[in-house]
């Protein structure tokens, strides 16, 4: 049996901890630093999900990872000038399809991406790496890397990034099992496979499903076979922009989610992209004060006196709440795929506010008639999957 000893479980008191193969080798190699039990956690879920996504798309696939749920996952799709800007990307970088991946789930939601780990469909290459090095990240999970970008990586934290490579052809054991309290729990593995036949079934007066939302409901029911139930995920053009993960209800799910994707969207607007932050401001405080900036608090924050000097070469011009809710109206074409059905249509009038108009859930609420009627309303298709994809 080969294991590997961790520093600590969950929380340093947690002692002694180890992962282990109960047969065979450990399909990891630890590269660099000293990964820890929520580490490998995030990068086995990350990197099963950017598998599959590659797997059902043959593009390459990035995922970030917070408390084993995705902050973010995207497809390898080009970047415009505008996500160049809002995700940080220098304008005159070279970008691979995998960078683009990595910029697009990173991006998506920088707020939660902050101390992330990152997953990668493919081999790490030099443009991914110089993307990943200037982010405050806790590791990285990928099934190689190029001897450059490798010493990219091992640059930072002062050496002791935490790097994991992944054989790209283990497959686990068909059965796996868990402890809570002492009992053990076994099932079957989770190896439903998504592809267009998934959305089949559209139940709703307009069943006009294009290819392209086809694929970013496939990107968004894939995100969710790997993110902490009950979730719904908000995808546009590939990447997931809105992640609510983790929460008692649905409804909540997606008005977590809506926010994230409406806040994505509030980040394009000529104001937000025009912010005139000084010289040598840090990544990771642009982020807080855009965050800041598109919500309902600036005033009494980042353009408060005393506090806009700190950011600005001068005080930006509000973002009012009309100018929002006109932007707003702008973000079209957005999918929803949702773990479980939706019970009540709360959820349907919160999802149209940011711009869905394509929606898969498995079905099989008592309530459907009226979800069903909801989406009718507001012209939206929606297609039953009749499959649960909960993920505890």
């Amino acid at each position: 049996m080969e294991e590997l000893e961790l520093k600590y479980g969950c929380n340093p008191n947690q002692k002694p901890a180890r992962i282990f193969a109960q047969t065979g080798a450990l399909p990891l190699t630890v590269l660099n630093g000293k990964p820890g039990y929520i580490n490998f956690l995030d990068a086995l879920n990350g990197w099963q999900l950017v598998r599959e996504l590659k797997r059902a798309t043959g593009l390459a696939a990035a995922a970030s990872f917070k408390h084993v749920s995705p902050a973010g996952a995207a497809l390898g799709l080009p970047l415009s000038d505008t996500l160049r800007q809002i995700y940080f990307v220098p304008a005159e970088a070279a970008l691979s399809p995998l960078a683009c991946a990595y910029a697009r789930a990173r991006g998506a939601d920088r707020m939660s991406s902050f101390g992330d780990w990152i997953s990668l469909s493919d081999p790490c290459d030099v443009p991914t790496a110089l993307l990943i090095k200037p982010e405050v990240s806790d590791g990285i999970i990928a099934p190689d890397y190029t001897p450059e970008a490798l010493a990219i990586l091992k640059a930072k934290r002062q050496g002791n990034y935490n790097i994991v490579r992944i054989d790209p052809a283990y497959e686990p054991p068909k059965l796996e099992r868990k402890e809570v309290f002492g009992i053990t729990f076994e099932q079957n593995r989770n190896d439903l496979v998504i592809d267009d036949g998934f959305f089949a079934n559209v139940v709703t007066q307009n069943n006009v499903l294009p290819d392209f939302a086809k694929h970013d409901l496939a990107v968004a029911m894939i995100a969710l076979k790997y993110t902490q139930s009950n979730s719904v995920c908000y995808v546009k053009d590939g990447q997931c922009i809105g992640i609510g993960a983790g929460q008692q209800s649905r409804i909540h799910c997606t008005r977590l989610a809506g926010d994230k994707a409406d806040n994505w969207w509030l980040r394009q607007h000529k104001k937000t992209l025009a912010l005139p932050f000084l010289p040598g401001i840090k990544n990771p405080d642009r982020d807080n004060a855009i965050d800041r900036f598109i919500s309902n608090e600036a005033e009494e924050t980042v353009l408060s006196d005393g506090r806009w000097q700190t950011l600005f070469s001068h005080r930006p011009e509000e973002l009012t709440a009309a100018e929002k809710k006109a932007w707003l109206k702008q973000l079209t074409g957005v999918s929803l795929g949702s773990d479980a059905f939706f019970p009540f249509s709360d959820n349907i009038d919160r999802a149209v506010q940011s711009g869905v108009a394509y929606i898969a859930e498995p079905g099989g609420s008592k309530r459907d008639p009226e979800v069903i009627d909801a989406c009718d309303r507001y012209g939206v298709t929606m297609a039953f999957t009749g499959l649960r994809l909960f993920h505890h």
